[in-house]
């Protein structure tokens, strides 16, 4: 084998390119670099994914859940419809409200525990779905800052030599920088 062989063999043979390998100490490959980018931009897509993805439901959960909408707007829009009437039908409303200071006191605190369990146990619910779905994103945000950081250590493992560990480039480093 000639000269120019064995210097070729020297710089690209073995399964290593040392043309290559120094290029990549003074700028990033490109294809590397693009490929760790679309990753990261993958997993953060995923984790939006996850984090409002809603659940499977059938049809009559979702019924269920319409119905369980209603009690807050009735309550507010009655409440505001009360004053309407009162302002359009004075006598109407003062009769409707005579029937209403006839209910039993018992009635109203049945009445008062029946809403307050009602909107306490609704807020409860929603508290704890809050909570579990803050918890589902909380793993996957560690488990893709898992992968992050074995990422990173997987690249700085393929960098073979660190810029700063280089003699020659701090020779010339030393020599330029006066």
């Amino acid at each position: 084998m000639g000269l120019i062989g064995t210097l070729m063999a020297l710089l690209f043979g073995g399964g290593r390119n040392a043309v290559r390998e120094t290029v990549e100490v003074f700028r990033p490959n490109a294809e590397a670099s693009e490929t760790r980018d679309a990753a990261r931009a993958a997993a953060a897509l995923g984790q939006f994914a996850a984090e409002f993805a809603l659940p499977k439901r059938g049809w009559f959960d979702r019924a269920v859940d319409g119905l369980n909408r209603l009690p807050r707007p009735m309550l507010a829009f009655g409440t505001i419809g009360l004053f309407v009437a009162a302002m359009a039908e004075p006598v109407w409303f003062a009769e409707r409200m005579q029937g209403i200071a006839l209910i039993p006191e018992a009635l109203w605190w049945l009445m008062g525990a029946i809403v307050s369990f009602y909107f306490g146990a609704r807020h409860q619910t929603k508290n704890q779905d809050f909570q579990k779905d803050m918890a589902g994103s909380l793993a996957l945000a560690r488990k893709i800052e898992a992968a992050a950081a074995q990422s990173a250590g997987l690249m700085a493992a393929q960098q073979h030599v660190a810029p700063d560990a280089n003699a020659a480039v701090q020779e010339w480093r030393a020599r330029h920088e006066r």
